[in-house]
């Protein structure tokens, strides 16, 4: 399963709404869209202190989430991460909902908000979830090495600032602020190759970035 298709899963209840409403979930998707790219081989991030996005081939691979991402990113080339993290063009919500229902992990459900909204999409098979969940479990308790894919997600998820909630159970009763040098010391440590390793740590920043602006604005222009 994609990072992209995980993130997905754990930002959702059961029941198929979002965990937590506001948070930015197309921000997360996406930035789990080009982590997977880049695990993919397709494109890679330049070595800058703001890196660019750059893409290898375009030449399909089979899967409808990567296709979407490599379609999107085609011409957009050479553009800096965390504007492409913000680009509501890269978000692939639906494609990933699409390919999850397909593979029978969820369902489609009624629309919210009157029927004017998105469609809920309650899981229809419950097992991917708990054997991720259990599987960052025993990563933040150390019984077990982080894989390329775990250090991305528990990264995208403290970047969001949703970690404590979505993960009480898996932190083990973490206080906010020790899930979050658990996640530091995860992500540091984590056996990734370099240009990987580096990739996560360009994605953590331009989340950081992509989400506390649009709070500080908010806030600025509340008072």
């Amino acid at each position: 399963m994609l990072i992209a298709e995980e993130l997905y899963l754990l930002l959702t209840k059961d029941t198929g709404t979002p965990e937590r409403p506001g948070t930015q979930r197309g921000y997360g998707l996406s930035a789990a869209l080009i982590a997977d790219l880049v695990l993919a081989g397709r494109v890679a991030l330049t070595e800058e202190k703001r890196p660019r996005v750059t893409v290898g081939t375009t030449t399909p691979t089979g899967d409808p989430v990567l296709d979407f991402g490599l379609d999107r990113l085609a011409s957009h080339s050479g553009k800096r991460l965390d504007r492409l993290v913000t680009s509501s063009r890269l978000n692939p919500e639906e494609v990933v909902v699409a390919s999850l229902v397909q593979k029978g992990v969820l369902s489609l459900g009624d629309r919210t908000m009157l029927g004017l909204g998105k469609p809920r999409t309650p899981e229809a098979d419950s097992r991917p979830e708990r054997e991720l969940r259990g599987r960052l479990a025993a990563v933040l308790a150390g019984a077990s090495a982080p894989t390329p894919a775990d250090a991305t997600l528990l990264s995208v998820l403290q970047a969001l600032g949703v970690a404590p909630k979505i993960l009480a159970a898996e932190s083990g009763g973490m206080r906010a602020r020790e899930l979050k040098a658990r996640i530091a010391a995860v992500v540091e440590h984590s056996p990734t190759g370099e240009s990987v390793d580096r990739a996560i740590q360009a994605m953590n920043s331009a989340m950081m970035t992509a989400v506390i602006i649009p709070i500080v604005v908010s806030g600025g222009s509340s008072g």
